[in-house]
């Protein structure tokens, strides 16, 4: 420990709370997975920085930002962990795909685990394809999101 560096230090706290920070508030932004929610938690964090809400400061602080930090917060905020059901949920809408994979070593996905997990994160039938539309690819289940003129009630 006496042998880290005071600014590894620093760097790990602030990835451990920006991580947090999105997670935590993640929920808060609605509709969920969806750009416009991803939007919204931009706007959020920018304004509380201090920036501006006009199209300057925003885009200054997702300049600020950086596209490694951006593109880390995005993962985190379109992806979920059921633990219970050792699975990985990534859902983020600017894919073609969702992704649910297992947490632990890798083996069949069975359908209706992976539907639990869909369900449980609001990935129902209504956001997503049903299952014969699914692609199995060795440890992970592809499943496409479902065209919104095509939703189904």
């Amino acid at each position: 420990m006496a042998g880290m560096k005071a600014t590894n230090l620093q760097a790990t706290l602030f990835d451990f709370a920006i991580g947090e920070l999105v997670r935590q508030h993640r929920e808060s932004f609605q509709p969920l997975w969806s750009t416009e929610s991803w939007a919204k938690l931009m706007i959020w964090l920018s304004l509380n920085c201090g920036c501006s809400g006009d199209r300057d400061g925003l885009e200054a602080f997702a300049a600020a930002l950086g596209p490694v930090l951006s593109a880390r917060m995005r993962r985190l905020f379109f992806e979920r962990e059921l633990e219970d059901l050792e699975l990985q949920v990534m859902a983020d809408p600017a894919e073609q795909q969702v992704l649910v994979m297992p947490l632990g070593p890798s083996g069949p996905l069975d359908a209706a685990r992976v539907a639990e997990a869909l369900e449980r994160v609001g990935l129902g039938p209504q956001r997503v394809a049903p299952p014969e539309c699914w692609q199995e690819l060795d440890a992970v289940v592809a499943i496409p999101w479902l065209d919104p003129s095509q939703e189904r009630p």
